[in-house]
């Protein structure tokens, strides 16, 4: 599902805040859905879930009856761990699922994970085929034409992994330094780091630490996946390839990172790729799901007993009590 995101101006310059997200799938964007309370124009409705930075101040939003998320396709259903690229520099080298995920998707205990959405960033320098990459997994399309984002785009798609949908939201964002600033603002609340660089340009993997330090910023380290991306595969040579492989690797080693190498052009990994993404996001939200519950079943209904007829009485007899 694309979803476009332009800037209101507008009402960010009426608030004095940063601008707010105009957002919507285009399917959905129809006079009457919302409208800005300044402009007193048709405006976009938030989607409550997609993200955390939607600011709703100025705005009086109706929101369609029609379903947000839409229903998974066939070629996005995992019942597998997909493998890793390279096991010198893998963030997981097991063969499985964690068994406690499965046994919780087997006793449909995952709680609210079908319903939530893993944000992926994805950031590199300007052409080295960050939105190419998106294209090719979302799309199954490949433009020759370059074209460089402004600002920021995302894709949503929708998995089924363990029997259980699970969501993730990629995120292109600008390579070039005069959008940084923009781009930088919607790091926020990533549970996954994609550095994107060119095989066959050795100045953007030196740069994969300036990116990886910005995306950090707005994130907190213990909490986000790492993959460090090679693109354009089809373009180098093996010895060429070779040479920048082993670079690569090294520094996904040292930045716990894993790393792929893929095509665009050619679709050689991508598929399999954003599979991984998905599964080992899916896994590390069932497993803070379970550790949340503790030794609560994830799924069971609570139920709040008291002895008393009226807790309020119970609370204020024990208020009184002491005051005397």
């Amino acid at each position: 599902m694309h979803v476009c995101a332009t800037l209101c101006p507008m009402i960010s310059a009426a608030r004095g805040t940063r601008p707010a997200l105009n957002i919507l799938p285009k399917f959905q964007r129809e006079p009457g859905d919302a409208y800005c309370s300044v402009t007193k124009e048709p405006h976009p409705v938030p989607l409550q879930g997609l993200f955390d930075h939607c600011y709703l101040g100025l705005m009086s939003v109706r929101v369609p009856s029609m379903s947000v998320l839409p229903p998974v396709r066939r070629d996005r259903i995992i019942a597998q761990l997909p493998q890793f690229y390279s096991k010198k520099a893998a963030v997981h080298t097991k063969d499985e699922f964690n068994s406690k995920v499965k046994t919780a998707c087997q006793e449909q205990r995952t709680g609210t994970v079908g319903f939530k959405i893993a944000k992926v960033i994805v950031v590199g320098d300007l052409a080295v085929g960050k939105t190419c990459l998106i294209n090719r997994f979302c799309k199954d399309a490949f433009d020759k034409n370059y074209k460089a984002t402004i600002g920021v785009d995302f894709e949503m798609e929708r998995f089924e992994v363990l029997g259980v949908p699970f969501s993730l939201q990629l995120w292109d964002t600008a390579g070039q330094e005069r959008f940084k600033c923009i781009a930088s603002t919607y790091y926020r609340g990533a549970q996954t780091i994609v550095i994107v660089f060119d095989v066959n340009d050795v100045a953007s993997l030196g740069h994969a630490r300036q990116w990886l330090e910005d995306a950090l910023k707005e994130n907190d380290p213990t909490n986000v996946q790492l993959f460090l991306v090679g693109t354009k595969k089809d373009l180098s040579s093996p010895a060429q390839y070779s040479q920048i492989e082993q670079d690569a690797i090294e520094l996904a080693e040292e930045i716990k990172a894993e790393y792929w190498a893929l095509s665009s052009l050619t679709g050689e990994n991508v598929r399999e790729f954003f599979f991984r993404i998905a599964s080992l996001a899916f896994e590390a939200n069932v497993l803070a799901e379970l550790e949340k519950s503790g030794s609560r079943h994830i799924g069971d209904v609570i139920k709040i007993n008291s002895n008393s007829n009226n807790v309020y009485a119970t609370s204020k007899k024990k208020q009184s009590n002491c005051c005397q």
